[in-house]
């Protein structure tokens, strides 16, 4: 979870994909700001983590960024991962 974070605040949608399941990855992930529109991120507070079974766990965290000198926005989700082969990978967000 905190490594995806990392890759959000640097921009590295390579390792964001890679580590994202295939069933549920996208084709492609842009992480390209508009012009002046640049996402500043805050932080990361995780807020619990849950193993839901031996190859599965779900997080759940809050994000605050910010876009251009807009106001800063709490983002809280609820993920799910599995593991494969040893690597956890993202599999999607629980309304």
């Amino acid at each position: 979870m905190r490594s995806r974070y990392s890759a959000y605040v640097t921009g590295n949608s390579d390792y964001l994909l890679a580590t994202w399941h295939p069933d549920t990855r996208p084709q492609a992930l842009s992480l390209d700001d508009a012009p002046g529109q640049r996402t500043q991120w805050l932080g990361l507070d995780v807020k619990r983590h849950r193993v839901t079974g031996a190859d599965t766990a779900e997080v759940e965290f809050v994000a605050r960024y910010r876009i251009g000198g807009g106001s800063a926005v709490r983002m809280q989700e609820h993920s799910r991962f599995v593991r494969q082969d040893g690597r956890w990978y993202y599999l999607d967000a629980l309304a």
